[in-house]
C-alpha cells in the first residue's frame, strides 16, 4: 500500500499543473471549487471574494502564516444572505450595557484612539464577612468618600489619556457609563476576549491591567479610523475599521434561520482552509513541485491516477500487482459518489471517464482533465471549467488515506465476546441482570441475608452444611 501511495505521490507532483494567472484570482476559484457543493453555492460570487479578502488580510508578509483565529465570523439572523459583508477590521456584538449608554456618542471618523482595559469600572459592595472597626461615625463616611474618590481617579485617567472609546473585559458599571457618555465617550464592557485580541492586533493598542500613571505611557492606545455602531437585524454591533495594523478581518453573516446560518458558517469555513492552505504553499517551500499548483476537481484527478495505477500494476509480476489494481479501483469511489449525490447514473459517468483517461499518458504532464460535471448529467474539463483542487490538499489526503489503511491492515486479531454485548448479560463476576435484580428485590422486601443465600429461610445454610 505504501509502494502505492509513493507512486501515485510521484504522478501527482508530475501532471499538476501551476496556472499562469494573479495569485488573488487563484484562490478565488479555489474558494469557489469549495462551496460548488455547499448550501450556499448559489452565492459563491458573493462569498468567494470575502473568503480571499479575510485570508489575505490575515496573511504575514514576512514568515506567509495566517492565523485563521483573527478571521471572526459573526452570525446575524435575519435580512437576506445577501446582506453578508466583510469587515476589514473588527465587529463584534454590543455586550451588556446599564443606564446613560443611549446618551453616548456612537459614531467616531478621523484618528479614533482606543484604550483597551482588563480592570473593573463600577464600585464594588464589601464581601459579607467583611468588617470595620471604627472609633468615630464620620469614620464612615471618610470610608466612603475613599471608594469613590478610587473610582473616579481611574474615570479621570481613562479621559485624560485622549482615548474616544474605551473597551474592557471587565464590567463596566452605569457610573461609568454615564460619567464618560457626559464626556462624549464611548465605552463597552464584558467585551470578549477573542475579540478584545482581535481589536488589539487590528489597532495596535495594548491591554492595560492598570491605570496608575497611565497619560505618562506611550505608545499603548490603538488607532483605527472609523467606528461606529450600527444596527444589523435585531442585534447592535460595534465596528471598526480603517485599521492601521489590521491584521484581523471579520464575515458577518445574514439569514432568514439559525440553521441557513449554521450551515453557511460550516461552509465558508471549509472555503477558508482551502484558501488559507493555497495561500500558504505559494510562499513557503517554493522548491516543492507541488507548492502553488493545482489539480482538476471533479474527481478528474482520481481518474488519472487510477488510470496511471492500473498500468503500472500490469508491469509488476506478483501479489503486489493486486495490491496497485486494489488502491486504483479505490480512487474510482470519489467521482462514483460525486455522481451518485449529483442524481446521475454513476455507471455511466465512470465508464465515459475512463474512456477519456484510457487516452492519456503515463508519463510527463496530463492531457486531459475530465472530471464529473454535477451541474448536468455528463463530464467536462475541469481544469478549463475553473474546478481546482490545491495540490497539497491532494497529497496530504492520499498520504493520510494509506497510512490509515496500513494500521487497520496491521491489526492481528480483535477478541469480543458476543455475549457480553447483549442486553442482560452476566458481569464480571459472573450473576446475570435478572439475578441481580432478584436481589436487590429482596433485601428491599426484607428477607435479609436468608434470601440473598436461599428462597426458602434457612435452606440456604442448610446447603453450606
Amino acid at each position: 500500500i505504501r509502494k502505492a501511495a509513493t507512486y501515485a505521490l510521484k504522478r501527482l507532483s508530475e501532471i499538476c499543473v501551476e496556472p499562469d494567472i494573479e495569485r488573488r484570482k487563484r484562490l478565488a476559484i479555489l474558494a469557489s471549487t469549495a462551496l460548488n457543493s455547499k448550501l450556499i453555492a448559489n452565492y459563491k460570487s458573493l462569498f468567494a471574494p470575502m473568503v480571499v479578502d479575510a485570508v489575505l488580510a490575515v496573511e504575514n508578509e514576512t514568515t506567509g502564516y495566517l492565523d485563521l483565529q483573527m478571521v471572526g465570523v459573526k452570525k446575524v439572523p435575519g435580512g437576506s444572505v445577501s446582506d453578508s459583508f466583510f469587515v476589514q477590521g473588527v465587529a463584534f456584538k454590543k455586550t451588556f450595557s446599564y443606564a446613560g449608554f443611549e446618551q453616548m456618542t456612537k459614531l467616531f471618523q478621523g484618528d479614533v484612539q482606543l484604550l483597551l482595559l482588563n480592570i473593573e469600572l463600577e464600585l464594588k459592595s464589601e464581601k459579607d464577612n467583611a468588617e470595620i472597626q471604627i472609633t468615630d461615625p464620620d469614620d464612615y463616611q471618610k470610608i466612603v468618600d475613599a471608594e469613590w474618590t478610587i473610582i473616579y481617579e481611574k474615570l479621570d485617567a481613562c479621559v485624560q489619556c485622549g482615548a474616544h472609546v474605551i473597551l474592557s473585559k471587565l464590567p463596566i458599571g452605569d457610573l461609568a457609563t454615564q460619567y464618560f457618555a457626559d464626556r462624549g465617550l464611548f465605552c463597552a464592557g464584558r467585551v470578549p476576549e477573542d475579540d478584545l485580541d482581535r481589536v488589539a492586533k487590528a489597532t495596535g493598542g495594548v491591554v492595560q491591567t492598570s491605570l496608575l500613571d497611565l497619560s505618562q505611557r506611550t505608545n499603548v492606545l490603538g488607532h483605527c479610523g472609523h467606528f461606529e455602531e450600527k444596527q444589523l437585524g435585531g442585534e447592535r454591533y460595534n465596528v471598526f475599521t480603517d485599521c492601521p495594523k489590521a491584521k484581523t478581518a471579520t464575515i458577518v453573516l445574514r439569514g432568514g434561520s439559525e440553521q441557513f446560518i449554521e450551515e453557511s458558517h460550516r461552509s465558508i469555513h471549509d472555503a477558508l482552509m482551502i484558501a488559507k492552505r493555497a495561500a500558504e504553499v505559494g510562499i513557503k517551500n517554493h522548491n516543492d513541485a507541488v507548492v502553488g499548483a493545482v489539480v482538476g476537481g471533479g474527481g478528474a484527478i482520481e481518474m488519472a491516477l487510477s488510470k496511471s495505477l492500473r498500468d503500472q500494476a500490469l508491469s509488476i509480476a506478483g501479489k503486489d500487482q493486486l495490491i496497485l489494481l486494489a488502491f486504483a479501483k479505490a480512487l474510482e469511489i470519489i467521482p462514483r459518489q460525486l455522481a451518485t449525490n449529483s442524481g446521475f447514473d454513476s455507471t455511466d459517468v465512470l465508464n465515459a471517464l475512463r474512456q477519456k483517461h484510457a487516452k492519456a499518458s503515463t508519463t510527463g504532464p496530463l492531457q486531459t482533465w475530465f472530471g464529473v460535471d454535477c451541474s448536468q448529467p455528463g463530464i467536462v474539463d475541469t481544469l478549463q471549467a475553473e474546478i481546482w483542487e490545491p495540490a497539497a490538499n491532494k497529497a496530504n489526503a492520499l498520504a493520510a488515506a494509506a497510512e490509515a489503511a496500513v494500521v487497520v491492515l496491521s491489526v492481528d486479531e480483535t477478541v469480543t465476546n458476543p455475549k457480553s454485548e447483549q442486553p442482560g448479560a452476566a458481569d464480571k463476576s459472573g450473576v446475570s441482570l435478572a439475578e441481580q435484580q432478584r436481589r436487590t428485590a429482596a433485601m428491599a422486601q426484607g428477607g435479609g441475608m436468608q434470601s440473598l443465600m436461599g428462597r426458602h429461610g434457612g435452606k440456604g445454610v442448610r446447603r453450606l452444611k
